[in-house]
């Protein structure tokens, strides 16, 4: 027996098997595969990537991130590994063209898809306007706020370049929609510094037949009408307008519910002085409400 003969036989696989095994390892990556790979050249265009086997990539500038970058060289040194997604298969030459501005909208989907699920807060700057709201960049992706979903909806061109708080009410990667409201996150972050039992400020936002709703900087309460004054209150459109100032006391906070209760009849010094006397009750306020404290806080003594 030749050594030939015994080797070809002591092989584990035949040479057709090896040829297939090389030719594995050398597929070219399809749209759409991770693949890691090193940054070996920079030009003009771009970076040159090595990616193993018999063919290699390119990351356009407009790939390279989500975010505007200044110096190619900084932001993808010569020699630095790391993943990239192929996002067109190879040309005539082998090559194909790869992105991490990809990757990190995608990554950057997930982590918005996670605030909205815990109720987290991010920030947004707004950058545009039209007849529905504001456009804004959320984390380089381009998201709305409806014109209801905004604390000053009047005077839109006033809000292009100011950063906001938003709470995320839809993310859908899918249909490239991202609608916030800035609206919901005041009213979350106020209501964490309301305190039930205090005197606050507010402007009349809405009058119902059952009572008044008053904005609160970002919330609205219910000052129900038995809540008004010791007496009957015949009509609530007598004594309110929309946009009127009112002190007014902070009676319960229901977070859970997103519900806040306010009184005013623990100002008057007598059943009906809010509707004989409502600017003086108003501009006295503070006093008044320090008296009711006291008594309040009085042990009752008999005579």
């Amino acid at each position: 027996m030749t050594a030939q003969s015994r080797s070809n036989r002591d092989m584990p696989f035949s040479m057709e098997d090896f040829a297939k095994a090389l030719e594995g390892h050398d597929t070219i990556p399809e749209t759409g595969q991770l693949v890691t790979g090193k940054v070996f050249e920079h030009d003009a265009n771009g970076v040159y990537v090595d990616i193993g086997g018999k063919s290699h990539g390119f990351l356009p500038l407009k790939e390279i991130s989500a975010e505007l970058v200044t110096n190619l060289e900084e932001a993808l040194p010569l020699n630095e590994e790391r993943e990239f997604l192929v996002i067109r298969g190879a040309n005539a030459d082998g090559q194909v063209t790869l992105s991490i501005r990809q990757i990190e909208i995608k990554e950057t989907w997930d982590k918005l898809a996670e605030f909205q699920e815990s109720g987290e807060t991010v920030e947004v700057e707004v950058t545009g306007t039209n007849r529905g709201g504001v456009v804004v960049d959320v984390r380089g992706l381009r998201g709305f706020i409806p014109r209801s979903h905004l604390v000053d909806r009047h005077n839109l061109d006033a809000l292009v370049g100011q950063h906001l708080t938003v709470t995320l009410l839809e993310v859908n990667a899918d249909e490239d929609k991202l609608v916030c409201s800035h609206r919901q996150a005041a009213k979350a972050s106020r209501m964490r510094y309301l305190v039930a039992g205090e005197l606050v400020e507010g402007t009349v936002a809405n009058i119902k037949p059952y009572g008044v709703f008053v904005e609160l900087g970002g919330v609205t309460g219910l000052l129900h009408i038995k809540q008004i004054s010791k007496a009957r209150i015949p009509d609530l459109e007598t004594l309110f307008e929309e946009g009127q100032p009112l002190k007014v006391i902070i009676t319960e906070i229901d977070e859970w519910k997103n519900r806040i209760s306010l009184s005013m009849k623990e100002l008057e010094s007598y059943p009906g002085e809010v509707l004989e006397k409502f600017q003086d009750v108003m501009d006295n306020a503070e006093e008044r409400f320090s008296h009711h404290q006291t008594e309040e806080e009085s042990p009752e003594t008999n005579p």
